[in-house]
């Protein structure tokens, strides 16, 4: 059993003992230190909604009755999406918002996933704040005449859509132009829900569907990575589709298959969607130090500028609004395009995405080839917990000084002459060493990951 409670929220596996596992007593613990959150920054709403994941239902129904037990009023808009959730706090003038989601985690997982008052990701600071309500737990519940109401929006998937299609980068009439055939894995949650109806009103005609249904029986590790969706690359050749599209639970990550029946890489959906903004929009770029290099490259073919945060939506956020980004995200798949809102959002993904296929006229691997190739190989270092892993890092800084150096966030090393960099980052919660290379194909990334784990384990003798 698992419990983990940090700034952005609290996850977890169901069942076990409270303070060990995601348990009823722990959900209400921590909603109530939100709510209580919530209303000391004046607000007196609370949106929220939730993927298919089995727990959704008893998650939600624990979190709605205790934010009305503090006096607060929720919005539920139920199934949907974390960007949808995102969407909804602003225009339902809420002081924040939860979205009942693990995200790519397995199907024993959930968590809550706390939003401030304009929809985005809590900051550290606010996040350690409610952590350390739960742990005060000096909750003042409201009496029986003032507790808070309960009222149903549905719609908001719906809204979502039209938000999306009225944006002036969608081109519906060149998607539809291009009749495209789509296959969607939505892993049973509520991009079952989502995705084919966003194609539908993108004029895609021929939707095939591979686990649409939101019963939240995952069919497969719900994480988009290669090995978790060949089921989709195969339809995707066999029956002669255009693309096949991929979304995680709590849909805020996208993933693609070429026609070929070969993934597009998570990697670069960013890079194709930030091509197309480029090349609309003048303006720079951000992703998180572990994303490839290949953003860069297609940043200042536009003329603009790319900058890379610390790894996490909410760090990309900031730089993005600090350096004025007109589309940033993370190599995992997330697009955060600010025009519509900052969090990542595939349906905004998807919508970009086509609109760039249709009106490049080439095919999606056709597309794919047209980006430069970077290879990402990645590994971790298991260390004893006597071990100081700042200090390994200080060594490694140190051999590395000439090369360009960026320490925000762990050690990341650029190997400007080879295009090619690495990337070190202590785990916040076992004694590991994260390392993440890349370089021009495989062969290179793996030599640069081994070369800097030998020189780390001489560190340590």
């Amino acid at each position: 059993m698992t419990l983990i409670k940090s700034i952005s929220g609290i996850r977890g596996t169901i069942g076990g003992k409270s303070g060990e596992a995601l348990t009823p007593v722990d959900v209400v613990k921590f909603a109530s230190a939100f709510g209580i959150w919530v209303k000391s920054r004046g607000g007196k709403k609370i949106v929220i909604g939730r993927d298919a994941r089995l727990s959704g239902e008893m998650v939600s129904n624990l979190v709605s009755n205790t934010l009305q037990g503090l006096g607060l009023h929720v919005v539920d808009v139920g199934l949907s999406t974390t960007p949808t959730v995102e969407i909804a706090v602003p225009i339902e003038k809420a002081g924040g918002g939860i979205i009942l989601t693990a995200s790519h985690n397995p199907i024993q997982w959930n968590a809550l996933k706390l939003l401030n008052e304009k929809g985005e990701f809590i900051s550290g600071a606010d996040g350690a704040e409610v952590l350390r309500l739960a742990e005060t737990e000096a909750f003042d519940f409201a009496p029986v005449e003032k507790l808070g109401s309960y009222t149903q929006a549905t719609h908001y998937i719906k809204k979502h859509i039209e938000l999306i299609k009225k944006n002036k980068l969608v081109d519906v009439k060149a998607i539809q132009n291009a009749k495209f055939k789509i296959v969607v894995d939505a892993v049973n949650s509520t991009g079952g829900i989502a995705v084919p109806l966003l194609l539908k009103e993108l004029g895609v005609k021929t939707i095939k569907k591979l686990y649409c249904e939101p019963t939240g029986k995952f069919p497969h590790n719900p994480e988009p990575l290669p090995e978790n969706i060949k089921t989709i690359c195969k339809e995707v050749k066999k029956g002669k589709f255009h693309l096949g599209i991929i979304v995680d639970p709590d849909v805020d990550r996208l993933a693609l298959v070429q026609e070929d029946g070969k993934p597009f890489g998570e990697e670069y959906t960013l890079v194709a969607v930030a091509d197309y903004v480029l090349s609309k929009r003048k303006g720079n770029t951000v992703s998180n130090l572990s994303s490839t290099r290949a953003l860069r490259d297609v940043t200042e073919k536009a003329s603009g500028k790319y900058s890379a945060a610390a790894v996490g939506e909410v760090n990309v956020v900031t730089l993005m609004k600090e350096s004025r980004a007109v589309i940033g995200g993370e190599g995992n798949g997330g697009v955060i395009f600010p025009e519509l809102h900052y969090g990542r959002d595939a349906l905004m993904g998807i919508a970009l995405f086509l609109t760039h296929l249709a009106k490049s006229k080439k095919t999606a691997s056709e597309l794919r080839k047209s980006y430069p190739e970077y290879f990402i190989s990645k590994n971790k270092i298991e260390l004893t917990p006597a071990i100081n892993v700042d200090a390994v890092l200080e060594k490694v800084k140190e051999k590395y000084q000439h090369e360009k150096i960026n320490a925000i966030d762990g050690v990341k090393i650029d190997f400007e002459k080879e295009k090619e960099w690495i990337h070190l980052r202590k785990s916040n919660t076992e004694p590991i060493i994260r390392i993440y290379a890349e370089s021009q194909n495989e062969k290179k990334a793996n030599e640069l990951a081994i070369r800097i784990i030998n020189d780390i384990k001489a560190i340590i003798g």
